[in-house]
């Protein structure tokens, strides 16, 4: 089971929750943004911890291309187009943190175009990476393009925050029996600089993945958190 917290690298306070929740609380893994303009500075604060690449097509700065990315941009690439701009986000990640990211997945999913997919694919297979999958759907896709991916996934990030306590313990009891699985996590504190439409429900899921109680649920039920690139070793 892999507990992988989104969005390093997105704020500065967002990030300084999700490198507390790795340090001290449960999460096994995140996943850094790089075209932003605190890249940089997360790079530095998750030096030694399992950080992959969260690919960004949804705002700042394109780095295969002039322009930034909107809320539209995803929706017009080709697969060529994406892939190009993947491997350019993977390079700059490689330049941030002095090493391969564990693993590849996307901000707010936009990998459900099929083109994004297609070239995410074909960009994790030349680095040997293994991608996130959302769905069954996603799962079939990925494997038919040669994609090392998970078996299941939970989570969500919209709305009310998703990892209360509560839910955490429910979906820990209920988790399938084999598999790789993933819990998609937002731990951190309210942004300060930027509007997001999660924002509080951060702080809520970071005191989640810091409380003693899910680490003894842990412990009881015998589950270790692990890297994507222990997953998969």
């Amino acid at each position: 089971m892999i507990i992988n917290a989104d969005d390093l690298g997105y704020e500065p306070e967002v990030t300084r929750g999700i490198v507390e929740s790795m340090r001290g609380g449960v999460v096994s893994s995140t996943t850094m943004i790089v075209n932003g303009p605190h890249s940089a500075a997360a790079a530095a604060l998750a030096q030694g911890l399992a950080v992959g690449l969260h690919l960004n097509l949804h705002r700042w700065s394109k780095l295969s291309a002039k322009g930034e990315w909107d809320d539209a941009s995803a929706g017009k690439l080709d697969a060529a187009a994406a892939e190009r701009e993947v491997h350019a986000q993977l390079e700059r990640f490689e330049k941030l943190m002095k090493r391969k990211p564990t693993h590849l997945d996307v901000h707010r999913h936009l990998h459900r175009h099929p083109a994004v997919l297609e070239g995410l694919a074909r960009a994790a297979v030349a680095h040997r990476l293994p991608v996130r999958s959302i769905d069954k759907a996603m799962r079939t896709a990925l494997r038919k393009l040669r994609a090392v991916t998970n078996d299941h996934f939970i989570g969500e990030a919209d709305g009310p925050a998703y990892w209360t306590l509560e839910q955490l313990e429910k979906s820990l009891e209920q988790l399938p029996k084999s598999g790789v699985i993933e819990l998609m996590c937002h731990p951190g504190y309210a942004p300060r600089l930027l509007e997001s439409r999660y924002s509080t429900q951060r702080e809520t899921e970071l005191q989640t993945f810091t409380n003693p109680s899910a680490r003894a649920w842990l412990e009881r039920l015998e589950l270790v958190p692990v890297s994507w690139q222990r997953a998969f070793s």
